[in-house]
């Protein structure tokens, strides 16, 4: 095991000390006011790695705990493996109490999600800026605990993330994942540091999210039939409030910010499968039927952009997604919306004509159009305390100036089509995530270009993943502090059940956390390569079904 006992991602810094930590007897998790959760978290992870018992001590039996361990030397005040740690190196007794795990806070880390981690004989401490950073340190410890079993070889490791947003996308529109098999990828994402959890939940060929007050949406839009199939077959499955609660809850327990995602105003036909009327054509038509597609592409037919009922339901849908997810975020979509409706729509034609929404040669311009439509649903979210995200599609109208009507500044773009629309964002003063089909962040493309591999639409190799730089060039130092970080993207076109989600998803997921966590001067494929091994051997521990074919 090398230097960095193989730790992925990388940590900043990492200290041998003499000695050990014996964790075959199990242990006391001690977590000080405000981390309940983590230790919690703490002892569950390290029985599920050990299997040995872990308790968990909060609040003031926290301070018992670490009182009680004090007899093994030092000020019960102090971190368990400073104070009980490295005495005992040089031969003292160990301890007849089970090591202590301790956790508290440290107001003297800067960074929001700084840790420091010290194993020593006495104990295990970990030191955090905040309950995310500690999340970060126990995932260490646990990557720790997963390689190098119940004896854990002395360190320090001060360590920190590079990029605030680091995260992860699961389509659940195109196939249906059990609340359980996102649970499970939620403690995958905390193992590798992950922040950010993007669930995408509508998309022409599914509305999954059963909203309190709007029932149609889920009841017409999240059952399709299955073309596959030659009869009557149906793909469906939805979620309630309930489990988006359940998810949020795990998520945040974990350290990870749920952003949900529902498709504007394109990828709609699913939602158009419950309201017809909100398109152009069904407007015009009196209500045409759609059902669900089970066919993949762009798709004509979306939202109507001069209709006022559009914005109606979708402020219900944005009321109903602010009691759900309290995070500040909320995606948009905003992408591959084609504009040939909105053209020929008399409603759409009149807000282009009364709001001067027009090109070069004086022509009506749907671009702007949607510019003007995505700020109407930026300023939708405003109101209830959230901020718009989109895909950089969502640039194409123009940025809004101070007082104008567009897309905000405030609003956050994402860069999928590669790296020319973060760099657009950034440079019109948008925070922007990078996440490039490019050979990157699409974890649906085939790992190697073999006709056995699955996957679709390109090629990503381990190799490609590790490469991935989110700083686009050429940005200057005030623009590249709004690239906030990256994030990679599961489509599920053709993933229909959660062990392939896994083979797509790892090792590559764990080569972006390292190029979003890890300080880009430590970062080496060749030692990634190398410390791929025993990362694979942690993964296999959790039963992750993973790519073990070439990186490159």
């Amino acid at each position: 095991m090398g230097a960095m006992r193989d730790l992925v991602p990388l940590p900043r810094s990492l200290e041998e000390l003499p000695g050990a930590l014996d964790l075959s007897r199990g242990g006391l998790v001690a977590a000080a006011p405000g981390l309940e959760p983590q230790g919690r978290l703490a002892a569950a992870w390290l029985a599920e790695a050990l299997g040995r018992p872990f308790q968990s001590a909060v609040g003031a039996d926290a301070g018992s705990a670490r009182a009680r361990d004090g007899a093994a030397g030092g000020q019960a005040a102090e971190p368990a493996a400073d104070r009980a740690g490295f005495d005992r190196a040089a031969g003292a007794a160990a301890p007849a109490e089970p090591p202590l795990v301790e956790l508290r806070l440290d107001a003297a880390l800067s960074g929001p999600e700084d840790y420091v981690l010290t194993i020593g004989p006495g104990g295990a401490a970990v030191a955090a800026s905040s309950p995310e950073g500690a999340v970060r340190g126990l995932s260490t410890l646990r990557q720790l605990a997963l390689s190098e079993g119940p004896v854990i070889r002395s360190l320090k490791i001060e360590d920190g993330p590079r990029f605030p947003w680091r995260g992860l996308m699961l389509d659940c529109a195109r196939s249906f994942f059990r609340v359980e098999f996102i649970e499970r990828l939620l403690d995958l994402a905390a193992l590798h540091k992950l922040n950010v959890f993007h669930w995408h939940l509508t998309d022409d060929q599914a509305w999954r999210l059963d909203l309190p007050g709007l029932p149609e949406l889920a009841a017409a839009g999240s059952r399709r039939r299955d073309s596959r199939i030659h009869g009557v077959a149906w793909r469906e499955g939805s979620y309630s409030a309930a489990d988006a609660r359940r998810v949020v809850a795990y998520a945040a327990e974990r350290g990870i910010m749920v952003v949900p995602e529902i498709e504007t105003p394109g990828h709609a036909i699913a939602l158009l499968s419950s309201h017809p009327e909100l398109s152009c054509a069904g407007a015009a038509a009196g209500g045409l039927p759609f059902l669900p597609e089970d066919r993949f592409g762009v798709f004509e037919d979306i939202l109507c952009a001069g209709n006022e009922e559009v914005f109606a339901l979708l402020g219900k849908v944005f009321d109903g997604l602010a009691g759900l997810f309290p995070g500040p975020f909320v995606h948009v979509g905003g992408d591959e919306a084609p504009k040939a409706r909105w053209l020929l729509c008399p409603k759409c034609r009149s807000v282009m004509k009364a709001r001067n929404l027009r090109g070069p040669g004086g022509e009506l311009d749907p671009e702007r159009l949607q510019s003007w439509f995505m700020g109407r649903v930026a300023a939708l979210l405003a109101e209830r305390g959230k901020r718009m995200v989109g895909w950089d599609e969502i640039l194409e109208g123009g940025v809004a100036g101070p007082g104008g009507e567009g897309v905000p500044r405030d609003a956050v773009a994402m860069s999928w089509r590669g790296y020319s629309g973060g760099a657009e964002g950034a440079r019109a003063g948008l925070e922007v995530v990078m996440c490039p089909q490019t050979k990157a962040c699409y974890l649906d493309h085939k790992h190697l270009d073999l006709p056995e591999e699955p996957g679709n639409l390109g090629v990503c190799t381990v190799r490609d993943s590790y490469a991935f730089e989110p700083q686009p060039a050429g940005l200057s130092p005030e623009e590249a502090a709004l690239v906030k970080g990256g994030q990679a993207n599961l489509w599920t076109e053709m993933v229909y059940f959660g062990r392939q989600a896994e083979y797509l998803l790892f090792p590559r997921l764990a080569a972006l956390s390292e190029a979003l966590w890890s300080p880009k001067e430590a970062r080496c494929f060749e030692d990634f390569a190398r410390r791929l091994p025993s990362h694979g051997r942690r993964l296999d521990a959790l039963g992750v079904n993973r790519y073990r074919g070439p990186l490159f």
